[in-house]
């Protein structure tokens, strides 16, 4: 288990399970692409590899985008947002980002 550095963790504000929502957008069109989860380990592999890394709440156990579909997440840049409990994860997608084929996981459905 890697170690988030301390002022980073001490700034995120976790649920129950110790997770954070990482919203993940696209650094080119500014379309947002999926909704992952993080905590601290996750958050500490995307900030040293460059690659975004969640925890599958389904799975028990991290995944890193792209490693078996090939549609990859360059990480251009990490936000944490004024209350600590979301983080924005601008990245350079490569292929489609939702494990539909589409785009992103947001273009099914408009509600309004």
């Amino acid at each position: 288990m890697s170690e988030l550095d301390p002022t980073i963790a001490s700034r995120l504000k976790r649920d129950a399970q110790g997770l954070v929502p990482a919203v993940i957008q696209d650094a080119g069109s500014k379309d947002v692409l999926m909704v992952g989860w993080m905590d601290e380990e996750a958050l500490h592999r995307t900030l040293t590899t460059g690659r975004t890394t969640f925890w599958s709440r389904s799975r028990q156990t991290y995944w890193v985008k792209g490693e078996t579909s090939g549609n990859s997440q360059a990480v251009r840049e990490i936000r944490l947002d004024c209350d600590g409990d979301t983080l924005l994860v601008i990245v350079d997608q490569t292929g489609p980002a939702c494990h539909t084929g589409a785009r992103t996981c947001f273009d099914a459905d408009q509600l309004l």
